[in-house]
């Protein structure tokens, strides 16, 4: 009977509005979410019924986009209201509002964000997203700005915590601007990988402050002119609300002119020296993406700043099974299951290794970590100190995460070197491994005492000789990468073992009918202004631009490069080729760090 009774109620809507038209219906769900209720918050399922109504209609008029406008502000939690002329709607919060100007079709003509203190000011990524009409990515920008006064309390409690973060980005500005000596060829690169602040990009339009930490070999020779801000690891600046408080600054606390301790840092004044407050929040780095951590660095980070990171955050697992996780998220299928982990990692001339992870040797508790990503911080002193922490811990990452891909062992190929990654510590590990002309084990000893002071000791039979060591450091050091290490190392150790150098490889290779075969590895590239002709490159993930053309040229790797050298040294190189040299003042590090090498170490060849 009930369900007779709602069917009927159903179909007398249906007649009572089937000549309605869409206005009629919108100012009826908007008067219904006018009325009061118990609850001030906005009825949800009133607000997705107007929205989905909203979604499947065009907007067409002023008064169209002003009701597209209206709901999205009640989504995000802000109050919307036209001026008198109603040529302006206005979506307001309490430390910041939006001014958009309509025009009569329902176009929008200008977008002027007011932050708290400031004057309105133009927003060209805000009216472009309105004026394409993507709504939902402008509901996201909305959201970006509130999580800028993500703290609970009241306006004036706010107001404080936004000062505290404003000051801190100028504080980190000027540590920024300090004067250092250059280590890298390129200016970014040195910021990123040994500025102390690293790359530094300012906050706009709901973006907080980003820093650019850390970035490898190979990221920054693949990636492009417009990636060059969003390649790598990333850390926001914010602020976050916590249980207790803490004593925040209210005013720079870096005197001027500065004064600089023995590592190049400004001393800072104590902030009960100057403006500060106790405040229910603290300011965090955000890391983009999350970073595995080893459970010792999860502990300095705390001892650096003082301020723990609630456990409730972290989810411990072995850390091998972290650095999958994320290899999953980027299209992988391995998961750890606590056996051993073996991988095959493919190298250009159709070289294969095979790297196994020892289940029981990476399950013991110290070598445990977990994916951080927010890290509570309470002084502008302590962002030098972590920066340096995490680039410690993507350097490893970097080097274990070389060794795992999604490639699995089959029956069918033949590897050319077997591997065994062993922990020895937090910050060392071992490759043991087996060449093919020895009855005996071999083991490279890696250990990553920071960042930039990466060493290499090997034991092996026949090999006593210190500057073996330090070539193999010096390789791996540019490349970050075990398995290219690894062929360095096996292509010296063979040829000292058969005391004779090794055949270079012709520019062409016969097959049985005499015929001309497709060459195995890269040969020299002769780039033209029409046609960068690059045999291979694409086949090893590299493409083919002007830019890797020199870089893979003969000219590049010098006369006595061999194909191989060529085609390896895209895992050494430090950035791409900058061919006007008249706009960058700090050239790159390539032509090709196999060239640098050549010239400033005078090595006869290293891969």
């Amino acid at each position: 009977m009930a369900v007779v009774g709602s069917k009927s109620f159903i179909s007398d809507l249906h007649s009572k509005y089937a000549e309605k038209t869409w206005n009629e219906t919108f100012k009826l769900v908007r008067r219904c979410m006018d009325k009061s209720r118990g609850d001030t918050k906005p009825c949800e399922p009133l607000i997705r019924c107007l929205k989905i109504l909203h979604e499947s209609l065009n907007v067409l008029s002023l008064s169209a986009m002003a009701s597209r406008l209206e709901i999205i502000a009640k989504q995000r939690g802000m109050g919307s209201h036209l001026s008198p002329t109603e040529t302006t709607c206005y979506l307001t919060a309490d430390m910041f509002y939006l001014e958009v100007l309509l025009l009569p079709g329902g176009e929008v003509e200008d977008v002027k964000l007011a932050q708290h203190g400031e004057a309105p000011v133009s927003s060209e990524s805000l009216l472009q997203l309105l004026k394409s009409k993507k709504f939902e990515e402008f509901s996201v920008k909305l959201k970006g700005l509130s999580s800028l006064y993500n703290i609970p309390g009241d306006n004036e409690t706010k107001i404080k915590v936004y000062t505290a973060l404003q000051f801190l980005g100028k504080d980190l500005q000027k540590i920024s601007h300090l004067p250092r000596a250059l280590r890298e060829y390129n200016l970014q690169v040195d910021m990123i990988l040994n500025g102390r602040i690293g790359y530094l990009l300012a906050g706009s339009e709901g973006i907080p402050m980003t820093i650019q930490y850390y970035i490898s070999p190979s990221d920054i020779l693949l990636m492009s002119d417009s990636e060059r801000c969003s390649v790598g690891q990333l850390a926001l600046v914010t602020v976050g609300p916590t249980d207790c408080t803490h004593k925040l600054q209210m005013a720079s606390v870096i005197p001027q002119p500065p004064q600089l301790d023995a590592q190049g840092l400004p001393l800072f004044s104590p902030l009960c020296e100057v403006l500060s407050g106790m405040m229910p929040a603290c300011f965090q780095l955000k890391l983009q993406p999350p970073l595995p951590m080893l459970s010792s660095f999860v502990e300095k980070l705390s001892q650096i700043t003082d301020v723990a990171i609630a456990d409730t955050d972290l989810q411990w697992a072995p850390f091998p099974q972290l650095m999958m996780t994320l290899l999953r998220e980027n299209g992988g299928d391995k998961t750890w299951d606590g056996q051993d982990a073996h991988f095959l990692v493919p190298l250009p001339g159709r070289e294969m290794h095979s790297y196994v992870l020892p289940g029981a040797a990476w399950e013991e508790a110290a070598l445990r970590g977990a994916l951080v990503s927010t890290i509570p911080f309470t002084h502008p002193a302590h962002v030098p100190a972590l920066l340096e922490l995490l680039r410690h811990q993507c350097a490893i990452n970097t080097l274990l995460a070389s060794c795992i891909t999604s490639h699995r062992p089959s029956p069918g190929p033949v590897c050319d070197l077997y591997c065994e990654v062993l922990p020895e510590s937090g910050s060392s590990l071992s490759v043991t491994f087996h060449l093919s002309d020895s009855d005996s084990l071999s083991v490279l000893l890696v250990n990553v005492a920071d960042s930039q002071k990466l060493t290499c000791s090997l034991f092996a039979v026949r090999s006593e000789d210190q500057s073996m060591d330090e070539y193999v450091s010096r390789v791996l050091k540019r490349c970050m990468s075990i398995p290219v290490t690894m062929r360095a190392l096996n292509r010296r150790l063979s040829k000292r073992t058969c005391g004779e150098p090794l055949p270079a490889c012709s520019s062409t290779v016969s097959t049985a009918d005499g015929s001309p075969a497709s060459p195995p590895l890269p040969m020299s590239c002769e780039a033209d202004s029409q046609k960068r002709d690059c045999p291979g490159l694409e086949s090893i993930g590299i493409p083919t631009t002007p830019s890797t053309a020199a870089m893979f040229s003969q000219d590049a790797m010098g006369p006595d490069a061999t194909p191989m050298e060529a085609e390896s040294a895209f895992c050494l190189s430090v950035t791409e080729v900058n061919t006007n040299p008249t706009v960058n003042p700090y050239p790159s590090a390539s032509v090709c760090v196999y060239s640098h090498w050549m010239h400033n170490n005078h090595l006869p060849e290293f891969i």
